[in-house]
C-alpha cells in the first residue's frame, strides 16, 4: 500500500481511485462496510482502492484539551487498511484552516485537485466542511458537478450502530468483549518499551512498560493479553494503572508480563492485544500479598487465553 502524507505531492498515476473517506479511528466493522463499498465500486469501474483519512484526528484539533481518546496510532490504522485491500492511502492534513473550508471548497481542494477521486464512499451520516454543513446530499451534488460518483453506506450494527464512540465507552468500562466484537479484532495498544521502576523483576514477574499516549484510557485493572513482538505473538497478563502498592505513578501505564519470555526488548515497539478484563486495580497491604495476587492473575489469564 502506498501512503501519501499531507505535504507529499501525489503523482497523477496514484490519483483517480475509488476512495473510502473518513477518520476510520479503529477501522471497525462500520468502517469496513464503507471500505467494502469502495472496493465494489473500484472493481466495477476498474479503479484502484483508496482510503482518504484525516490526521491529526479532527477531535484533537477542534478540542485540544479533550482527554486522550484515540483507538489507534496512524501506523496501526494504516496496517488495518492495508489488510482490507486498500492500495493507496491519502492522508489529509487536518487543521483549523481546513475546518473552515465550505463543503464545496473542501471537495474541490482535497477530493478533486489533490486526490483526483473518481468515486467516494462515506457513511450515511457523514458530515464535512465548515460547521459540518456538508452531508451526503451535498457531496452527491458536488460529485455530479465535478465528475465523481458517491455511495452512502447505511449504518452497521447489531441493535445499535457500530461506532468509535461506542467502542471507546466499552473500553473505558472494561467491556473488551463488546469493543473487540465491534472492532472485528482485539483492541491493541502499541508503543515503545521503556524502563520503569523494574520492581516486577524483583517480584519474579518482569514487565514490558508502555506509555498510553493519546490512546483512550481503558478501565484500570488487570487484563489477559497477547503481545506481538516482531512477527511472533505471545500470551501474557497486563496491568493498566498507577501502581498504588509500590508507589503511585502520575499517569496510568501499561505493564505487560509476557509468559515464558525473558529477552531484552527495551526500546523496541511492541503491540499488546487486550483480550479480556480480569479485575480492577487494587492497593495491597504488603508486597508479598501483591506477588501472590499477580501469580493468581497470571494463572487466570493463562486459563482464559486457552479458550480464545
Amino acid at each position: 500500500m502506498r501512503r501519501f502524507e499531507p505535504s507529499e505531492p501525489i503523482p497523477n498515476g496514484a490519483k483517480g481511485a475509488s476512495i473510502a473517506l473518513g477518520n476510520f479511528d479503529g477501522v471497525h466493522l462500520g468502517h469496513r462496510a464503507v471500505i467494502s463499498a469502495a472496493h465494489e465500486a473500484a472493481e466495477a469501474k476498474g479503479l484502484a482502492l483508496g482510503a482518504a483519512v484525516f490526521s491529526p484526528h479532527p477531535g484533537r484539533v477542534l478540542k485540544p484539551d479533550a482527554p486522550p481518546f484515540q483507538l489507534q496510532t496512524p501506523d496501526q490504522r494504516s496496517r488495518a487498511l492495508k489488510a482490507l485491500g486498500v492500495q493507496v492511502q491519502y492522508v489529509i492534513g487536518f487543521d483549523r484552516t481546513l475546518a473552515q473550508l465550505s463543503d464545496r471548497a473542501f471537495v474541490e481542494q482535497e477530493l478533486v485537485r489533490h486526490i483526483g477521486a473518481k468515486h467516494v464512499c462515506v457513511g450515511a451520516d457523514f458530515h464535512f466542511g465548515r460547521g459540518r454543513s456538508g452531508n451526503v446530499e451535498s457531496l452527491t451534488a458536488l460529485g455530479e458537478e465535478f465528475g465523481f460518483g458517491v455511495t452512502a453506506v447505511a449504518p452497521v450494527g447489531d441493535g445499535e450502530k457500530y461506532s468509535s464512540s461506542a467502542i471507546r465507552a466499552a473500553i473505558a468500562a472494561g467491556d473488551l468483549a463488546k469493543a473487540n466484537m465491534e472492532l472485528g479484532r482485539p483492541w491493541a495498544i502499541e508503543g515503545e518499551v521503556r524502563k520503569g521502576f523494574q520492581r516486577g523483576r524483583e517480584f519474579g514477574f518482569r514487565t514490558a512498560n508502555i506509555a498510553l499516549g493519546d490512546y483512550v484510557r481503558p478501565r484500570l485493572g488487570i487484563y489477559a493479553v497477547r503481545v506481538r513482538i516482531g512477527d511472533a505473538l505471545h500470551e501474557g497478563v497486563a496491568s493498566v494503572g498507577v501502581n498504588p502498592t509500590v508507589g503511585a505513578l502520575p499517569e496510568p501505564v501499561l505493564e505487560a508480563h509476557i509468559f515464558n519470555f525473558d529477552a531484552d526488548i527495551y526500546g523496541q515497539t511492541i503491540e499488546v492485544e487486550m483480550i479480556a478484563f480480569l479485575r480492577d486495580e487494587a492497593k495491597f497491604e504488603t508486597a508479598d500479598i501483591l506477588v501472590r495476587q499477580i501469580a493468581e492473575d497470571a494463572a487466570a489469564a493463562r486459563d482464559l487465553l486457552k479458550g480464545v
